[in-house]
């Protein structure tokens, strides 16, 4: 097994037979100790929240695969924090996908002269490239082919995916009483398809209960029970 990758939330090393293995930490994305899951820096450390992050992950792909959404997840180890994926190439040197369904966050910061906090939006898609030094800057569908770094019809791909995906996991999190604000995903190409990488867990999304956002930990306990 060879450490190929050292991220912000987990470690990816590489397995005999082809497959990834993720290795899931305790940190969590924000800033001076705020967690923001649109934020490029890891924030605060929860104790156990890496295990609690494998476990919302594998119920969301695991969900995702009875819709028919393809994914890279094989399977994983509650007991060990790891997860098996197919071994995908990321667009680029990474590229996140954020949909929002609701205005908070960056997206209130960078619009808020136009919109108002809390506003509904129609599932708007943006996508950023992971680029920590440049804070992860927003990218358009053309300077993404500009670039080199996705085809026309990959984007389209991976925004009508997003979409999908950002739908099914609002409709389990509305089963429950939450609402979805926003979701931050990451694709990858494996097979001559695009398809959803990385994790889906509670510090990759905004979720709130009578206007009041959960933090991760919270939101990972209703959502498994």
């Amino acid at each position: 097994m060879k450490l190929t990758y050292t991220g912000k939330t987990k470690d990816v090393y590489m397995l005999d037979n082809g497959h990834a293995l993720l290795q899931f930490k305790d940190d969590v994305t924000g800033e001076n100790g705020v967690f923001d899951p649109g934020a490029n820096t890891v924030g605060l450390s929860i104790d156990g929240m890496g295990k609690l992050n494998l476990a919302m992950s594998k119920y969301y792909f695991e969900l995702l695969g009875e819709k028919g959404v393809k994914t890279h997840y094989v399977s994983c180890d509650a007991d060990k924090g790891t997860m098996e994926v197919l071994s995908a190439s990321p667009f680029g040197k990474g590229l996140e996908v954020i949909c929002r369904l609701r205005a908070v966050g960056s997206f209130i910061r960078r619009y808020g002269a136009y919109v108002e906090a809390g506003t509904p939006l129609p599932a708007y898609v943006e996508m950023t490239l992971k680029d920590d030094e440049r804070g992860d800057p927003l990218i358009t569908q053309e300077g993404l082919q500009v670039l080199g770094v996705m085809t026309r019809q990959q984007y389209e791909d991976a925004a009508d995916m997003t979409r999908r995906i950002t739908r099914i996991i609002a409709e389990d999190l509305a089963s429950r009483g939450l609402e979805l604000y926003d979701i931050k995903l990451e694709f990858g190409f494996a097979g001559g398809q695009v398809i959803l990488m990385d994790e889906i867990a509670s510090g990759n999304m905004r979720v709130y209960e009578n206007g009041q956002v959960l933090d991760p930990i919270a939101l990972t306990r209703r959502v498994l029970g």
